[in-house]
């Protein structure tokens, strides 16, 4: 999905906080706003199998930590071998006088296994893989 939204810059520049994140990383992409023409969060996660749209507080988690806010959407279900996430770490932005600014940062794809068979469901229960991603921050009128 792509979002088109016209920049906007405050009246008092000093703290402007973006509100539209676009990120690409080996094999990933992701585009994340804060709220957007329906009222909603939107999330878009590509990857080289497939591409998922979430929207909503249902579908789209953010939690609010020391490292940034976090950001997790499910991207694989399943009913007998557990589920996969995918975090979005989201760095403190202040784009000032600016509307966009540059940020670095990591997604986080973690694999919550699970088994039927009681006895399996011992030792660790999640793996992490990380990736690097970079892309720009905005502030955009929806």
């Amino acid at each position: 999905m792509l979002l088109t939204a016209i920049p906007v810059l405050s009246a008092n520049a000093s703290e402007v906080v973006p509100n539209l994140y676009q990120f690409q990383g080996k094999n990933v992409s992701i585009s994340y706003s804060t709220t957007s023409f329906i009222g909603k969060p939107l999330f878009t996660y590509k990857d080289k199998q497939q591409t998922l749209n979430f929207q909503g507080t249902e579908q789209i988690r953010s939690v609010e930590t020391e490292i940034g806010t976090l950001v997790t959407v499910t991207i694989r279900k399943t009913v007998d071998t557990g589920n996969t996430v995918f975090t979005l770490i989201l760095p403190r932005v202040n784009l000032g006088n600016s509307n966009s600014a540059a940020v670095e940062t990591k997604g986080i794809t973690t694999t919550n296994l699970f088994s039927v068979i009681p006895k399996f469901n011992q030792g660790q229960r999640q793996t992490y893989t990380t990736i690097h991603l970079a892309g720009t921050a905005q502030a955009v009128a929806f």
